[in-house]
């Protein structure tokens, strides 16, 4: 009678630490790496709002290419340096002041010996014929004042404050251009370019 089959002999058991390290092995090699299933474009968009407003201003039309007429004759100088393309235009005809290119007058003038007394009209001032501010001409400075500081800014240059074109009709009186240039101070304008016609002197 031949002997009884012996049963084969029980498998090592595998380790704590074997397991552990072939289970990190294993995920490594089942591991993708993350795919990127949608797109921010939050800050393209603020990139791209800086690059239009910059483009626009630059090639927004020159403030020395502004038309003359009865209402605006500008002064002459014999100066013979290039106007100023940095800043925003302030017109002062004989009759109203724009800001930039808006047609629409921020501020009706009155006649010529008003103006050279006391200015624009006190309904347009802030407290007052002899205060200096003029509130219409500085709520439109606001506006010009926020865009100006991001062109600035994409520009590289200080936002902290602007510039300003003045062109004014050679016949504005003095208090007129000092209202104007107050409230200039005022809305955070630190610089100011006189427009005027060169030529050689006679």
């Amino acid at each position: 009678m031949s002997a009884a089959a012996q049963p084969p002999p029980p498998k090592p058991k595998a380790s704590i630490v074997r397991y552990k390290a072939a289970l990190r092995k294993a995920i490594r090699r089942n591991r993708r790496e993350p795919e990127i299933d949608f797109l921010n474009i939050t800050a393209m968009l603020d990139l791209m709002t800086i690059i239009l407003v910059f483009l626009l201003k630059s090639v927004g039309s020159s403030a020395a290419s502004i038309p003359q007429s009865k209402d605006l004759t500008l002064p002459k100088s014999v100066m013979q340096s290039e106007p100023s393309q940095e800043g925003v235009v302030v017109i002062v005809s004989k009759s109203q002041i724009l800001v930039g290119e808006d047609p629409t007058p921020i501020v009706v003038l009155p006649n010529r010996e008003q103006l050279a007394q006391s200015g624009v009209d006190a309904k347009y001032k802030r407290s007052g014929p002899n205060d200096l501010y003029v509130v219409p001409l500085a709520n439109a400075l606001s506006h010009a004042r926020e865009t100006d500081k991001a062109i600035r800014a994409a520009k590289g240059l200080d936002p902290s404050s602007s510039e300003a074109i003045i062109v004014a009709d050679a016949t504005t009186p003095y208090r007129l251009l000092i209202e104007v240039l107050f409230t200039l101070g005022q809305s955070e304008f630190g610089k100011y370019h006189l427009m005027v016609l060169s030529g050689n002197k006679q």
